[in-house]
């Protein structure tokens, strides 16, 4: 039965006995026609279901491997190991001063962040100081960004802060970073140069604290400004803010005590304080009165030490105006010089023969010189100051004006208000022959300035009662032998019982071609203490004649003594 089994049919399949040689050109070989078709042997089928199973065996192992053995492990590694897109922090722009000392820097934290650093703190309210990118609970940021909040981190905030980037990191079960790489570059912000010089600066803050500080006042500012440009060389508000600690947030007990100390840490006193001037306005209302012909070069007063006006509400009676000091007779220098109220009282109001300026007139000349309005420099929140008229006493007190008020507000009292930054301006005007520059901050700004329509030969006369003060008057403590200086002194009182000085000076150097006009104003210091303010600047003066320095004649070499020679 088995050999039968195995014998091969010798019957001929039916489709094979039409298929010759005759009719094969008929199929179409393309579609198989005129083919046999052979089943598949069954070893085909039996080699290809022991190769499906095997790799079904190989799956199930594997997965068994992966889910069941070491799942948990493979688990705990997946949610530890991922994809992160890091914030890369642009580097703010660098603040430089006008030599290119920097004084406001970056320095990188742990993180990757930037902390802003400013090695100049008493530049806190030019400079400002900026707000850092903020995290959630997490650690997670949320804010990625620094923000200028004050000064001029605020005002260019748009050219400082550059452009994040960001990176994408891929960490491991440890920690461990696998690989990373850069999605976008980080732009660093633009370098922005300013026209204070840092030095200077320092040097001017130590002085006005130290005569601050030793005489009891409160507060105190200063400005020094290039007389034929406008660039602000130096500009101290004491006692200032500290913009590493405000931009940090602390310590607390810091930004407490900012809080409650007198002299207001968070006021710019240079830009936004506004005082009551007195006597350094006198320069200006000269040279007003000379302009306008009320007086000439040699125009000669009698100054007793008061005026007395007859009251004319009440015959009988007299009002008296008194001067701080009788000084005989004095023309328009030596009025300047030694600071005569009864001159400025009969210029501007008159007396007897001697017509005055009138109040119109004398607003008119104290807004020629900028005073009342901002000066426009470029940080933000200043003080326009206040110049009192008819119009707004009625307005304010519902009160006519009175001759009295005139007299007064040519000495600079009454409801008159400057800053300290207005007052370097208008004394710079006259050291330059009457142009009345816009402040700036910035190394590269264009200056810009508008004419004040004073007579050139008022202002010499001006400058020269000026110089006088310093020679042989009330501001000898700076006629020093290496600079020669011109100026002003000025003595405001306050307080409910006038019981405090607000001492001033302004001036500028050196006489003989200016080149930097100066103001300074110590605040609410105790009686008698309103001749103050020119001893700041007898102290700059020293400080830098001791280092040689170019703005008092010197080379800008420092030389030093060698002992015995």
């Amino acid at each position: 039965m088995w050999r039968r089994t195995r014998r091969q049919d010798p019957e001929i399949a039916p489709d094979e006995i039409f298929l010759d040689s005759s009719n094969a050109p008929e199929f179409d070989r393309l579609r198989f026609e005129g083919r046999l078709e052979k089943p598949l042997p069954a070893s085909v089928f039996r080699a290809l279901g022991g190769t499906l199973a095997f790799l079904m065996l190989v799956l199930v192992i594997r997965t068994w491997n992966l889910q069941v053995l070491n799942g948990a492990s493979f688990a705990s590694d997946s949610a530890h190991n991922s994809l992160e897109v890091r914030t890369l922090f642009a580097p703010r722009g660098v603040i430089i001063d006008s030599k290119g000392v920097v004084v406001a820097e970056n320095v990188e934290k742990e993180d990757g962040s930037m902390k802003r650093n400013y090695p100049v703190p008493s530049l806190g309210h030019i400079i400002g100081y900026v707000s850092y990118p903020k995290k959630d609970a997490k650690g997670v940021y949320y804010e990625t960004k620094q923000t200028g909040l004050a000064g001029l981190e605020a005002k260019y905030d748009a050219l400082l802060e550059g452009k994040n980037g960001q990176l994408l990191t891929e960490t491991d079960v440890s920690g461990k970073i696998r690989s990373e790489g850069t999605v976008v570059r980080a732009e660093t912000g633009k370098t922005m140069q300013l026209s204070i010089d840092a030095n200077l600066q320092k040097l001017f803050e130590r002085a006005i604290a130290n005569i601050a500080h030793d005489k009891h006042f409160i507060a105190g500012a200063g400005v020094i400004m290039d007389v034929q440009t406008g660039a602000v060389r130096a500009i101290v508000s004491y006692p200032s803010y500290d913009p590493n600690v405000m931009a940090s947030g602390g310590p607390s007990s810091v930004i407490a005590a900012y809080n409650t100390n007198p002299g207001r840490p968070f006021i710019d006193h240079a830009v936004q304080g506004v005082y009551v001037p007195g006597s350094i306005v006198k320069p200006l209302v000269a040279s007003g009165a000379l302009s306008d012909g009320i007086i000439t070069p040699n125009t000669v007063i009698d100054d007793p030490g008061f005026l007395s006006l007859p009251d004319p509400y009440h015959p009988g009676k007299t009002f008296i105006y008194k001067g701080w000091r009788a000084l005989g007779a004095v023309d328009v220098r030596k009025a300047i010089a030694w600071s005569s109220d009864v001159f400025f009282y009969t210029i501007s109001g008159g007396f007897g023969t001697q017509k005055g300026l009138g109040i119109d007139r004398l607003e008119y000349w104290y807004r020629q010189y900028g005073l009342g309005s901002p000066t426009g420099i470029n940080v933000p929140g200043e003080a326009s100051g206040l110049i009192p008229d008819p119009a707004w006493k009625k307005k304010t007190f519902n009160e006519s004006w009175y001759l009295g008020d005139t007299y007064f507000t040519a000495i600079g009292q009454y409801s008159v208000q400057v800053t300290p930054l207005q007052m370097a301006r208008a004394t710079a005007a006259i050291a330059n022959g009457g142009k009345l520059f816009t402040p700036t901050l910035l190394a590269d700004q264009v200056p810009t300035s508008v004419p004040v329509l004073v007579d050139s030969g008022a202002l010499k006369v001006v400058r020269e009662g000026m110089r006088q003060a310093v020679t042989s008057a009330l501001a000898g403590a700076i006629n020093v032998p290496y600079v020669s200086a011109a100026a002003k002194t000025g003595t405001a009182q306050t307080g409910v019982r006038n019981q405090y000085d607000n001492s001033w000076v302004v001036g500028f150097f050196p006489y003989e071609n200016p080149q930097y006009a100066f103001t300074v104003v110590l605040e609410r210091g105790p009686e008698g203490t309103g001749e103050q303010a020119v001893n700041v600047m007898r102290d700059l003066f020293e400080s830098l004649h001791a280092e040689n320095s170019p703005y008092v004649g010197g080379t800008g070499v420092l030389v030093e003594s060698v002992p015995g020679g």
